[in-house]
């Protein structure tokens, strides 16, 4: 076996699909069914059960992912220490991010880090932000982009690098689409019967909301303070998802301001203000706390630090207190 089979089955391990597993490491779903198939040939095990409707590890793949996911952690580890010598960093730093964060928050990130660490390849998933910080804390990237709670996490060091309101879309051409709602901020700001209005629609008008995360706790406990029982239309992981379906006309659905701006997402979608009634989102980067694992990660990770401060000079790290 090789690392690339070992990462061809990490990535159907995760995606459970073919075709997104093989997306994730440039290969064909019938590629990457090869590279399975030889895989449990050599082991002399079935890794997966699959069929033409589901994929599902078996006992014996749960146990082999352990030692793939360990193997391809001590090879980057490896990457990382053998270049110490000359000052250099090598190998891949992983990150995690929506597609979203990938085109507003990224883009500068990852210029500066291919200037200053030519040899150190980014390699991204792209995903539903409320998963980042599971996915920091099972050690699958070593950065993540991440929604962050007022307090940031107990046991993750975040980056707070921009703030975005939550805002309500809709099709522009549906019948959401001139509901009487602010347009703006501002205006907004000045509704002084805003929050009624608001718990008004929200009871009646089919929504689409996160299916976890921030935003979505922060609309449950403002309905739950309202004693108000939304008629949930969709939910889904997802951002972009969320666009997607409100275009469709299913109803209201509540993102973050930063995905509709700079974006190819706004086309057909109408934008409605709501102040600060579900409060600011603060996006930033998370990775795990200094200080912790091997010294070359301790090293990547204290690189990490030193170009996002320098790449978002207004940005700040906090930790829970």
């Amino acid at each position: 076996m090789d690392f690339h089979e070992l990462e061809a089955f990490v990535a159907l391990a995760r995606h459970l699909h073919f075709a997104r597993a093989a997306a994730s490491v440039h290969t064909s779903p019938s590629g990457l069914s090869r590279l399975l198939s030889r895989l449990e040939d050599e082991l002399g095990v079935r890794l997966f059960e699959r069929d033409t409707r589901r994929v599902e590890l078996t006992e014996q793949g749960e146990a082999f992912l352990s030692f793939a996911t360990e193997s391809l952690h001590r090879r980057d580890d490896l990457q990382l220490r053998l270049g110490s010598s000359d000052g250099k960093l090598r190998g891949y730093l992983r990150v995690y991010a929506s597609v979203t964060a990938c085109y507003s928050i990224l883009p500068p990130f990852a210029a500066a880090l291919s200037a200053e660490h030519p040899e150190l390849r980014l390699s991204v998933e792209t995903g539903d932000p409320a998963e980042a910080e599971e996915i920091i804390r099972e050690g699958r990237v070593e950065l993540a982009v991440a929604a962050l709670p007022p307090k940031g996490f107990t046991d993750l060091d975040c980056f707070s690098v921009r703030r975005t309101p939550l805002v309500l879309v809709s099709s522009a051409n549906g019948q959401y689409g001139n509901l009487a709602l602010p347009r703006d901020t501002e205006t907004a700001g000045k509704a002084s019967n805003l929050d009624e209005h608001l718990r008004e629609l929200l009871s009646t008008v089919p929504l689409i909301l996160p299916r976890m995360g921030l935003a979505r706790e922060r609309f449950d406990r403002w309905a739950r303070e309202r004693n108000i029982k939304p008629h949930i239309a969709a939910e889904t992981a997802g951002n972009e998802a969320i666009l997607a379906l409100a275009r469709l006309g299913l109803g209201l659905g509540l993102v973050p301001r930063l995905v509709l701006e700079n974006g190819p997402f706004a086309e057909g979608l109408v934008l409605y203000s709501i102040g600060t009634a579900f409060g600011e989102y603060d996006i930033g980067f998370v990775q795990r706390s200094t200080g912790t694992g091997t010294e070359a990660g301790k090293r990547l990770s204290a690189a990490v630090r030193d170009i996002l401060k320098r790449t978002y000079p207004l940005g700040s790290w906090h930790t829970e207190e």
